[in-house]
C-alpha cells in the first residue's frame, strides 16, 4: 500500500546567491508543500538556451499527498515566493529559482499544463546527474531505460561539476531512535495515515491493523450488546496473531517499525463494550497475551475531539461506521486517557491534532514530526 506519491524535482538558480536560493527553495518546499526525503549534490553548469550566468542545480526526492497537477500549482507559487520573474515572451532567461517536476511515481502525464517525465530531461546532464544521486535505480517510464544508461547515452557535452552537498531537511528528525513506534488513537483519528507517512518517509516497515477483515464489526455497530464479546475476542486473537507474526519478521536491533495500533487498544475498547463478568474473563486472557508481546519503544496517541472524529468518519464513508454515536467515541477517548494515566511504565506522547490536518497540510505534518522529535530528544 502506498500512502504518498513520490516525485523528483529539479531545482536551479543563476541569479543572486545561487546557493542560498536553492537552500531556501528546499526548505520552503519541505515546510509548506511536500516532505523532502533526499537532496542531491549541488552541480554547476552553463546556462542552456540563452546567454546567462552559470547555474547551480540539484534534484530532490519528495513524498506528497498531492496530485501532480496540485503539486505543480504549489511549486509555481513557490517560484513566485522565491522571486522568479518569467519572461513575458516565454523564452529562457535568468532566474532566482526554477522548479521542474521531472518524475511523478512511474506515471506518464501529458496535458495542457504538465508533461512528465520532463520532455527534455534525457538531454540534460544537469538533470540526469543529480537525479542519479536521489534515485540511482530510476527507470524512465517511456524509454524504459535506467538512469545510468540515460547518462551514458546523453549527447549533452556541457560541464556539470559537483560543488557541494546540502543537508536533507528530514535529517533533523529522528523517530528511529525508538525502533518500534505504535500510533494509537480513536476511530477516525488518522493513525493509519500517520503511520504510513512515517514508515515511508523514514524507510520503516509498516504494520497495519486488518480491521476490514473482521466479520463481527458491521454486526456490532448494528447490535452492540449482542456482538460485543464476539467482536472483542475476535479482535484480540487477530491482533495478537498479526503482531506476533509481523514482529517476528523484523530485526529489533536494525529495523524501524511503525504500527497503526497495538494490542492495548483491545483492552481499551473491551472495557467500553463489555459487561462486568465478560470483561473480567476478557482481561484474564488479555493479560496472558500481553505478557508475551514486544512493547513499542514509543506510543503516540493522537487525540481528536469527538466532533472532529465524527466529521472524519463521515468523510471516509465506511457504511458500517456511520451509526457510531458521539457517546461511544467519548468513552473510547476517556478509556485511552485513563489507561495512559494509570500505567506509568508506558512511554506515551499525546498529541492533540483536533485542529490539524497532517494528511493534506504539510505545515501540520511537520508540526507533528516536531512534537515527536522533541519528545524523543527529551526522553531518549
Amino acid at each position: 500500500m502506498r500512502f504518498q506519491n513520490k516525485a523528483i524535482l529539479s531545482l536551479g538558480s543563476n541569479m543572486g546567491n545561487r546557493l542560498d536560493n536553492l537552500q531556501w527553495c528546499i526548505n520552503y518546499i519541505h515546510n509548506h508543500i511536500a516532505t523532502v526525503v533526499k537532496v542531491s549534490g549541488i552541480y554547476e553548469n552553463p546556462s542552456v538556451g540563452f546567454s546567462g550566468e552559470d547555474f547551480y542545480n540539484c534534484c530532490i526526492l519528495i513524498h506528497t499527498q498531492k496530485s501532480a497537477v496540485q503539486l505543480l500549482a504549489e511549486l509555481l507559487k513557490a517560484e513566485l515566493e522565491g522571486g522568479r520573474v518569467r519572461n513575458p515572451d516565454g523564452g529562457y532567461s535568468s532566474r532566482t529559482i526554477d522548479i521542474d517536476i521531472i518524475a511523478f511515481n512511474n506515471e506518464v502525464i501529458n496535458n495542457d499544463t504538465l508533461e512528465v517525465p520532463h520532455p527534455r530531461m534525457h538531454q540534460r546532464n544537469f538533470v540526469l546527474i543529480p537525479l542519479r544521486d536521489v534515485d540511482s535505480h530510476w527507470i524512465h517510464p517511456v524509454f524504459k531505460k535506467d538512469i545510468a544508461l540515460l547518462i551514458t547515452e546523453s549527447a549533452d557535452t556541457s560541464t556539470c561539476e559537483f560543488v557541494l552537498q546540502l543537508p536533507t531537511p528530514l535529517e533533523e528528525f529522528h523517530p528511529q531512535q525508538h525502533s518500534y513506534i505504535a500510533i494509537e488513537g480513536n476511530i477516525g483519528a488518522g493513525k493509519t495515515s500517520l503511520a504510513g507517512k512515517l514508515a515511508e518517509d523514514f524507510k520503516g516497515k509498516i504494520v497495519l491493523e486488518r480491521f476490514a477483515d473482521n466479520p463481527f464489526l458491521p454486526q456490532f455497530y448494528k447490535d452492540p450488546q449482542r456482538y460485543a464479546f464476539s467482536l472483542e475476542m475476535s479482535f484480540l486473537a487477530d491482533r495478537y496473531q498479526q503482531l506476533t507474526d509481523d514482529l517476528s519478521q523484523v530485526d529489533p536491533m536494525a529495523d524501524f517499525v511503525v504500527a497503526d495500533y497495538h494490542i492495548i487498544k483491545s483492552l481499551i475498547f473491551s472495557k467500553v463494550t463489555l459487561g462486568g463478568d465478560e470483561y473480567t474473563l476478557y482481561k484474564k486472557l488479555f493479560d496472558i497475551m500481553y505478557g508475551e508481546m514486544r512493547r513499542p519503544g514509543l506510543y503516540v496517541y493522537l487525540y481528536q475531539t469527538t466532533e472532529t472524529l465524527l466529521a472524519h468518519i463521515k468523510l471516509r464513508g465506511r457504511s458500517y461506521e456511520q451509526e457510531i454515536e458521539a457517546d461511544y467515541l467519548d468513552k473510547i477517548n476517556q478509556g485511552y486517557l485513563d489507561y495512559i494515566k494509570t500505567h506509568s511504565g508506558l512511554n506515551v506522547l499525546i498529541i492533540d491534532v483536533s485542529n490539524r490536518d497532517f494528511v493534506h497540510n504539510q505545515e501540520d505534518y511537520i508540526w507533528v514530526l516536531e512534537q515527536i522529535n522533541q519528545y524523543v530528544h527529551n526522553n531518549g
